[in-house]
């Protein structure tokens, strides 16, 4: 008769164990497969867009350059995707606003409506005037200036991405026409001033997003959050708030994002985002009062009324990249196509439905694919954000480009959307240093190093990292696409 006293001996501890190795085995095996799948579905991806382009321009004498050209721009969309969306998510995200699933379905969908309702129409095939388009008048050398600038592009992306590294794709984009086009004819064909500016964006676009982005963090927790009654501060500020990302980004997709539907000048849209504003305001106060009513008087509550305005940012956007950017992995596919048909390098060139599908589809697959690590990168481990936070990163992205165009200055989204983030991490440094200065004053105690250095909120080494990538994208691709150039040309 068995003990009751005694305890029950497990007699299928061995099979457990195994089981449990089993488990362990499964999931190292689907962590490595995963890449093994995504580059498999992007791999298919490509030949299914060289397999378009090739049934839509069959007939065509130069059918095999245009094909070749149609799986490089699906390579350079994909890179686009997995890089530089997760700007426009990652802030959503690690402000825990939005799951991975969630911010990839929104990103998709709104990227692909703003490539395919609002893409630009028209694209200059030099890349913005980087080189003069007479300086490469015959039509195979042009042919494989855009060649190699698009392989190098997407190439830099690549690996930029497997670093985890946010990068600007239009720069990537720039150095490899400015590379292709020196070695096709010469340094005089470059537009140094025009690189001068671009040169100078890697400094202004993150200092200004930063700054911007710092301010209202400040002036939300002087106004709202370090005040007696929050929930009364809130009614009073939080609807202004979201009118002015309202009006701002109502601004900025009516002169970035819809070109192709009508051509709007920085004034009217500036009146127009006035207009946007003052309505969201009026609509919103009714809301933010409802929305509050029964919360407690604490910080943590007033972040959830910026959550829906967070989501409603990020899918902006979202929109505004597709309509702009899905040039950047498009246009020198266009220029290809239009120098093979018309065997012409006309300044301005109209893109393709077809090319701008292989875009538009391309960044969406590239995204979820690949596009969670920076997503997680930007959003997680740079500082820590919350609601509020991400949405002063997401509104100071949207003012940035307004300011930008208006001086005349070329910055990159991507950028503005980091330095904003790192903007509002080192704000946050600066206030705990200040306090907490203040508070060993009162004391009569020094603040000692060791106890500084403990209060760093943003990573250093991402600091260095995604700077040092940001320098050498343009150098980086240039001389990349410079040896595609004579790889190229020397195979053709």
């Amino acid at each position: 008769m068995t003990d009751p006293t005694t305890p029950p001996v497990n007699q299928w501890k061995t099979l457990d164990k195994d089981l449990a190795r089993f488990s362990q085995l499964e999931a190292a095996t689907a962590a490595i497969g995963r890449p093994v799948v995504a580059m498999g579905i992007a791999f298919v991806f490509v030949v299914l867009c060289a397999l378009l382009a090739f049934l839509l321009t069959g007939s065509q004498p130069g059918n095999f350059v245009i094909v070749i050209a149609a799986a490089f721009g699906a390579y350079m969309a994909l890179n686009i995707g997995a890089n530089d969306v997760a700007n426009n998510m990652g802030p959503a995200v690690g402000a825990k606003v939005l799951t991975m699933g969630g911010a990839i379905l929104i990103a998709v969908v709104f990227e692909t409506a703003g490539a395919l309702i609002a893409g630009g129409d028209v694209v200059n095939t030099i890349s913005g005037g980087i080189v003069a388009p007479e300086a490469v008048a015959a039509p195979e050398v042009f042919i494989w200036a855009m060649m190699a600038a698009l392989v190098s592009a997407a190439l830099w992306l690549n690996l930029a991405t497997w670093f985890g590294a946010p990068v600007s794709t239009t720069h990537s984009i720039v150095g490899g026409v400015m590379g292709a086009g020196i070695m096709a004819a010469g340094f005089g064909a470059v537009d140094w001033g025009k690189m001068g500016q671009i040169a100078a964006s890697w400094v202004i676009s993150p200092v200004m997003g930063g700054v911007i982005a710092a301010l209202f963090l400040a002036f939300i927790k002087v106004k709202v959050n370090d005040v007696p009654d929050k929930i009364g501060a809130a009614r009073r500020w939080v609807p202004l708030l979201i009118g002015i990302m309202a009006g701002a980004f109502a601004a900025y997709l009516s002169m970035k994002g819809l070109k192709k539907l009508i051509d709007i000048s920085l004034g009217n849209a500036l009146l127009i985002g006035l207009a946007v504003g003052v309505v969201t305001t009026l609509a919103m106060r009714p809301v933010i009062r409802r929305q509050s009513e029964g919360m407690e008087n604490r910080k943590k509550s007033l972040k959830k009324l910026f959550g829906v305005p967070l989501i409603l940012s990020a899918a902006l956007l979202s929109f505004a990249h597709g309509a702009n950017d899905v040039a950047n992995a498009v246009g020198p596919l266009a220029a290809i196509v239009h120098a093979v048909e018309d065997h012409g390098t006309a300044a301005k060139v109209s893109i393709p439905l077809w090319v701008m599908m292989i875009g538009a589809f391309g960044i969406s697959f590239g995204l979820m694919l690949f596009g969670p690590k920076l997503i997680r990168m930007v959003g997680q481990e740079i500082t820590k954000l919350n609601p509020i936070r991400a949405y002063c990163v997401a509104l100071s992205a949207a003012i940035t480009v307004i300011i930008a165009s208006w001086l005349g200055l070329p910055v990159s989204s991507t950028h503005i959307a980091v330095g904003g983030v790192f903007g509002v991490g080192f704000y946050r440094e600066w206030e705990a240093e200040r306090k907490a200065r203040a508070l060993n004053l009162q004391k009569g105690k020094p603040v000692l190093p060791e106890e500084r250095s403990r209060r760093k909120l943003v990573r250093r080494a991402h600091v260095l990292s995604i700077g040092a990538a940001w320098v050498i994208t343009v150098p980086m691709t240039a001389g990349l696409s410079a040896l595609t150039f004579l790889i190229l040309r020397a195979i053709g």
